[in-house]
């Protein structure tokens, strides 16, 4: 790699080339899952590219082709979970700081979603202020079917999203293609995969202060032709099923409802966590009158905790990733025994503050 500027290569690789102060994600071999350390060393290169007048704009992206990353380490929180650790507190309140960070970050910052952008991946790019997918980008914030919740400032992007797409998205945990997340303004322009190392080069020799206008121009001259996703295509009957403020109704619209593409989203809710079905639509719901995403991360955080106590987290991964037989036990196992005093414990106030 050609750099002025760069560390020793780890799961982290910061370097400087040219005009661009480069962020890499470098664990392929776990499609560059984020781990606590990685959160730690993104903040301290986010602190040296700000204060370097040689630096006009921060390009954040993956090693290896599979993808951007595929969330936070899952398998780290599961162990430190299962042993009433604090990973999660330490892990999720720098995580979350990093991610307002990176919203208010004063240099144009452009995030290359290619491939799988998941979890805490999204946290990484989709509060960036240039943000490219391709043909091959999976965007998905799966987190209810770990016991979990959109998180990340998750709640805060999804509930932004037009009409209800963001409430779908978040309660089937499933994956958008580079046209929908466009659509869901998780992102910002598509291009053709092949095109990036032109782009890329073109990102490293723009000058110094930069605006962010001029580098979205010069994003621009590579834009793939406009496209609808297929989710989008469905926006009419998802506005309509998806516009309730109860899961129970949002089923009940959908049943009534008997299309193909409305019994293949029952179906993808029907594994999920009934808890984590409630709390990350009252937590969507409750972010579209935020003011801020710091305000929505506080609010995530608290949740995140309540979270991690929670025998669903623990059952969710172990039937997600670590047996991977896909047959969690939850608790409840179904949405009516999911009272508003279980839900109102992932609000409740704690002796536990993010500062931002």
């Amino acid at each position: 790699m050609s750099s002025d500027v760069a560390t020793e290569p780890g799961d982290l690789i910061v370097a400087r080339e040219g005009a661009a102060g480069v962020i890499r994600l470098n664990r392929p071999k776990a499609l560059n899952a984020l781990t606590l350390e990685m959160t730690r060393e993104i903040a301290t290169a986010l602190d040296g590219f700000e204060a370097d007048p040689k630096v006009a704009l921060i390009i954040l992206e993956g090693a290896g082709e599979r993808g951007l990353c595929a969330g936070g380490d899952i398998r780290g929180l599961y162990e430190s979970a299962k042993a009433k650790g604090d990973l999660g507190k330490i892990f999720w309140r720098e995580e979350y700081i990093v991610n307002a960070r990176i919203a208010k970050f004063p240099k144009p910052y452009v995030a290359y979603m290619d491939g799988f952008v998941m979890g805490g991946g999204v946290g990484l790019a989709g509060h960036a202020s240039h943000r490219i997918v391709t043909e091959k980008t999976k965007v998905a914030m799966p987190e209810v079917g770990l016991g979990f919740f959109p998180d990340v400032g998750g709640t805060w992007l999804l509930s932004r999203a037009p009409g209800e797409l963001g409430t779908y998205f978040g309660l089937t945990g499933l994956t958008m293609n580079g046209p929908d997340a466009v659509a869901s303004q998780l992102a910002d322009i598509a291009i053709a995969t092949a095109d990036w190392p032109e782009l890329r080069k073109a990102l490293t020799t723009v000058s110094a202060g930069a605006k962010a206008s001029s580098v979205m121009a010069t994003i621009e001259r590579f834009a793939a032709a406009d496209d609808i996703g297929p989710v989008t295509r469905q926006r009419d009957l998802i506005d309509r099923t998806f516009g309730h403020d109860s899961v129970e109704e949002i089923v009940a619209a959908l049943e009534q409802d008997g299309s193909k593409f409305a019994l293949a989203t029952l179906k993808a809710m029907s594994d999920k966590s009934p808890r984590g079905l409630k709390v990350t639509l009252k937590l969507l719901r409750l972010a579209r009158s935020s003011k801020s995403l710091e305000e929505c991360l506080s609010r995530e955080y608290l949740a995140a905790l309540e979270v991690f106590d929670s025998a669903d987290f623990v059952e969710g991964v172990r039937a997600a990733i670590i047996d991977k037989d896909r047959n969690p036990t939850w608790q409840p196992p179904d949405l009516k025994g999911v009272t508003p005093e279980i839900v109102a414990r992932y609000l409740a106030p704690r002796d536990v503050a993010l500062t931002f």
